[in-house]
């Protein structure tokens, strides 16, 4: 006969294995993030492989993309339910640009999803709709927010891999070429491999009315392959990254402030002629909060 003594006791050995289980997991998970960081060379590839357009003989596909370059990837920040990465682009030794950046945080519910025109709209998630996942939020070279996304870490049959659909704006890539589609649905799967990691990505491009109605306008595919080298080769962005840190991290400061206020976000496009990322730029390391404040608050529609 069972007892309640050893029913309890039973009960409460799962809950410990489970518990356990889930812990092991979540591990994995900051392991396959932090395999991200570091020395990569980098190869971009996209190509738009089918076109939907009515008006087929005017029409023109984006041509084929093929570009390398070398980046350092750094760990910003760690604690236990968040990771940050940023990635800084080095086109030579006296010039290193500051990339994009993502942030990992942990059955995250609040997110900023893209909505169009330089609009995103804030969701709360349930908090049972997120248990074990994780949310990336990427964000664009002047920390201003681009897209969102959660989904579970995957480790099965020796591949670890993060994948996940979410709307965004219009990469650089396009923004400078294309007005004919404002929504990019992004599939991107985030994939640890032996030699680095690759972000592939199979990707809508989007035409949305103002009734929100959405009309595919092309497909393209991207692969993204990250190939990991001695972190020595990089060394001109850890030297960049260390003179230039606080000047960012007062950006990021003031944009947490600005999305903490959970309540939908419109930037604009351009201020003085210029946009977010020019005005930043132009800063010095020494620039105070107070003027990286003034600057992104400019930005913010109806402030």
């Amino acid at each position: 006969m069972i007892t309640k003594k050893l029913l309890l006791a039973a009960t409460i050995s799962l809950n410990c294995l489970i518990s356990h289980s889930q812990n092991d997991k979540k591990q994995k998970d900051i392991q396959s993030i932090k395999a991200m960081c570091g020395c990569y060379e980098v190869k971009f590839n996209f190509a738009e492989t089918f076109q939907y357009s009515k008006d087929t003989a005017n029409y023109k596909p984006s041509k084929t993309k093929h570009d390398y370059g070398l980046e350092w990837v750094e760990l910003v920040e760690e604690t236990p339910n968040k990771l940050m990465l940023q990635h800084l682009l080095i086109v030579s030794d006296d010039m290193i640009i500051k990339h994009w950046r993502q942030d990992w945080l942990f059955q995250n519910t609040d997110l900023y999803s893209y909505n169009k025109e330089n609009n995103w709209k804030y969701i709360k998630l349930p908090k049972e709709q997120v248990k074990g996942q994780w949310t990336q939020k990427v964000f664009q070279v002047d920390d201003s927010p681009r897209y969102e996304g959660t989904a579970s870490w995957v480790h099965i049959d020796g591949k670890d891999y993060w994948k996940n659909t979410t709307d965004a704006p219009l990469p650089r890539r396009e923004y400078t070429k294309r007005d004919d589609y404002n929504i990019l649905k992004r599939r991107n799967i985030h994939e640890i491999t032996a030699t680095g990691w690759l972000h592939e990505q199979d990707n809508d491009k989007i035409v949305r009315n103002e009734n929100g109605k959405d009309v595919v306008l092309a497909q393209e595919k991207g692969i993204d392959t990250y190939t990991k080298v001695t972190d020595a080769k990089c060394i001109a962005a850890q030297n960049w990254w260390k003179e230039n840190n606080d000047l960012w991290k007062n950006v990021r400061t003031k944009w947490q402030t600005v999305f903490a206020e959970n309540k939908d976000l419109t930037l604009e496009k351009k201020v003085s002629n210029k946009p977010l990322y020019a005005h930043l730029f132009d800063l010095k390391p020494t620039a105070t909060k107070a003027e990286t404040d003034a600057i992104i608050d400019s930005f913010i529609a109806d402030k």
